[in-house]
């Protein structure tokens, strides 16, 4: 019989975790997020929901394929640091924004969040190109969003 690794559970267990805590920090946020003006351009919270569904599907097989396919060595300790910071500044911008409603605040915590993904993007591409690949909806999402952000903060501040 073929032993689990247990990292096909803690990996895809603790980008849930992000997702829930994010989601949470965002739900809380909304009565005050629904009295602001919004660009024209702004998705409906439905397609937003989806669209992080996939970006934190495609995260978690990013991080495992990086997990299991690269070598253990300096160059992954550093990815990995990068990656947890990463998740973290996922969580930081949701409270930021929407809890705290700290907006320019946020866009900036943003700008930090799109350099820890191209960074996780970049140290990776000639260990694990296709984790690589993975996470650059995710990048493009959160220069979308940050764009978004910031026109948000310019019509309401």
């Amino acid at each position: 019989m073929k032993k689990i690794k247990l990292n096909y559970i803690l990996i895809p267990l603790v980008v849930v975790l992000v997702s829930v805590v994010g989601s949470y920090f965002t739900s809380s946020g909304m009565d005050w997020y629904n009295t602001l003006k919004l660009p024209s351009f702004t998705p409906p919270g439905s397609f937003i929901g989806m669209v992080w569904t996939i970006i934190f599907i495609l995260s978690a097989i990013a991080t495992l394929l990086i997990w299991n396919k690269t070598v253990h060595d300096k160059k992954f300790k550093i990815i990995i640091i990068v990656l947890i910071l990463n998740a973290v500044l996922n969580v930081l911008w949701s409270w930021l924004f929407f809890y705290q409603g700290l907006i320019f605040v946020a866009i900036i915590e943003m700008i930090i969040l799109e350099i820890s993904t191209l960074l996780i993007i970049i140290l990776n591409w000639r260990k694990q190109i296709l984790s690589s690949i993975l996470l650059m909806p995710y990048a493009g999402w959160v220069i979308f969003a940050t764009y978004l952000a910031y026109m948000i903060w310019s019509l309401n501040k």
